[in-house]
């Protein structure tokens, strides 16, 4: 059993049995797993405990983007892909990154340190082009900087 595993119906414990709080239930779950994402066995046991189908959470987990339901790496980055960083660009941050971490967007690079992804907007558009790794927000990015906050991520690890 992976670690995260054991901890859904904990988690969902935590909780009452209300569909109401579904979406706190499976961020939490999200949060805790060590590949950051919701398992099918996860789904179920949620399913379980809170009486609704698992298919009603299947449809919540597409619907939102800030679930996965495949495994993710120990630092998520979400590049911001707006209008205002795409003209400062991101497009070019995007082409970077890809480079650095040997992925195409929505990957987990082979270390299992990194999964890319695209997000709509972080609301910092006055820093654009801007990415966020995990709860840290860098702005005014550069390839350079990139380049630099990875490797000092990686170091750290």
């Amino acid at each position: 059993m992976i670690k995260g595993e054991g901890m859904t119906l904990e988690i969902c414990k935590k909780y009452a049995p209300n569909k109401d709080n579904l979406i706190q239930i499976l961020h939490e779950i999200q949060d805790t797993h060590p590949q950051h994402y919701i398992s099918p066995e996860a789904v179920d046991t949620v399913a379980e405990y809170l009486h609704v189908p698992a298919n009603h959470i299947y449809g919540v987990l597409t619907f939102y983007t800030m679930y996965s339901t495949t495994p993710r790496g120990k630092n998520i980055i979400r590049l911001c892909e707006s209008p205002p960083c795409y003209i400062k660009g991101s497009e070019n941050i995007l082409r970077k990154l890809k480079i650095i971490l040997g992925v195409q967007t929505g990957e987990t690079s082979r270390d299992g340190q990194f999964t890319l992804e695209l997000c709509a907007c972080l609301g910092v558009c006055g820093n654009a082009p801007v990415m966020m790794i995990n709860d840290d927000v860098y702005g005014d990015l550069t390839e350079e900087k990139v380049e630099e906050i990875i490797e000092k991520i990686r170091r750290e690890r």
